[in-house]
């Protein structure tokens, strides 16, 4: 097993990477394996950066984490408001808040397709698929002696559905919109403004939790994000188009972290938030800091060439 001091030598002697001895604390406290191989490539394991110093994968080490902390927060208060905001339409359409009677009579997309057919097989299995999901969540918090779960359980009470979305991950939040009905997921759509022309079957807020969950769960669990490397499938074009249209900004592209920086300051604008110039701000600090530690084209191979030009326009949009 090769120790600390061989792994320094083998980054100084196979790679050419110049490595100070006060520097060496550094790769200790962020990790040969977390950190020298989680920074050594940009998205995927053949584009390798070519490194020459260490200070600069301590520096894109650094990038990233910076951009974890101002992400994190904003992930963390949209998804608060985006459950908040199809509760609210949840319980206009059912009536009411018992999960039993909402699963009756508002988590019925599969109503929309023909009895037998494959498309109403399929709706049908994801909804019971959903069922199950929303039942091992509410175990596992129960279980964990989570104060909801155990005050309406142990009263032997019907658990609320704003008490269920408290055990909801976001991809089971995706489920939960996808499997509801048409009417409720306009009315969401219409309290967060979207607009119709881009939205007539309601399918746009489930496409945007599912952008939003790969990041939000790589900055939960410290995943590299600076690459975008974190995505789990091919970005739905009609999110692009909706941005596009939206602030004018065009040929967004969500192979770069900008295309989630401009999602995040867009569904804060549509949630009233006043602080979108600021984010932006910060996110554009962040990359300066980079630009300054590594080369130009590592940053335009990261960043892409017009990262500043998008940021621009970004700032006039919530102007």
């Amino acid at each position: 097993m090769l120790k600390f001091s061989d792994l320094i030598n083998y980054l100084k002697t196979q790679h050419s990477i110049t490595i100070k001895p006060s520097q060496e604390k550094d790769l200790r406290t962020i990790g040969y394996y977390h950190g020298y191989k989680g920074y050594r490539f940009i998205r995927e394991a053949t584009n390798k950066i070519n490194f020459t110093d260490l200070k600069e994968i301590i520096a894109l080490n650094k990038f990233d984490l910076d951009l974890k902390s101002i992400i994190y927060p904003k992930i963390m208060f949209i998804e608060t408001a985006l459950k908040s905001y199809f509760i609210e339409s949840v319980l206009a359409d059912s009536n009411s808040e018992d999960l039993s009677v909402i699963y009756t009579n508002t988590i019925t997309d599969y109503k929309r397709y023909t009895k037998g057919s494959n498309k109403y097989s399929e709706a049908f299995k994801k909804r019971m698929n959903l069922q199950m999901k929303i039942n091992s969540a509410l175990v596992r918090d129960y279980q964990k002696g989570k104060n909801i779960e155990k005050h309406f359980f142990n009263n032997d009470r019907p658990i609320p559905v704003w008490a269920v979305f408290e055990s909801l991950t976001l991809g089971e939040f995706g489920n939960f919109f996808e499997c509801s009905n048409l009417n409720t997921r306009l009315t969401t759509s219409k309290l967060l403004g979207l607009p119709t022309n881009l939205d007539a079957d309601g399918e746009l807020i489930s496409i945007i939790i599912y952008a939003l969950r790969d990041l939000r769960n790589a900055v939960a669990h410290n995943s590299v994000i600076f690459d975008t490397r974190f995505k789990t499938a091919k970005i739905n074009g009609r999110l692009v188009s909706l941005l596009e249209n939206e602030t004018g900004i065009k040929n967004i592209d969500f192979k770069y972290i900008s295309a989630y920086i401009i999602l995040i300051t867009y569904l804060f604008k549509k949630l009233n938030q006043k602080n979108c110039k600021s984010f932006i701000h910060e996110y554009l600090t962040k990359c300066a800091f980079l630009h300054q530690n590594l080369p130009v084209n590592i940053c335009f191979a990261i960043l892409g060439s017009n990262n500043k030009s998008i940021m621009s326009l970004l700032e006039n949009y919530v102007s």
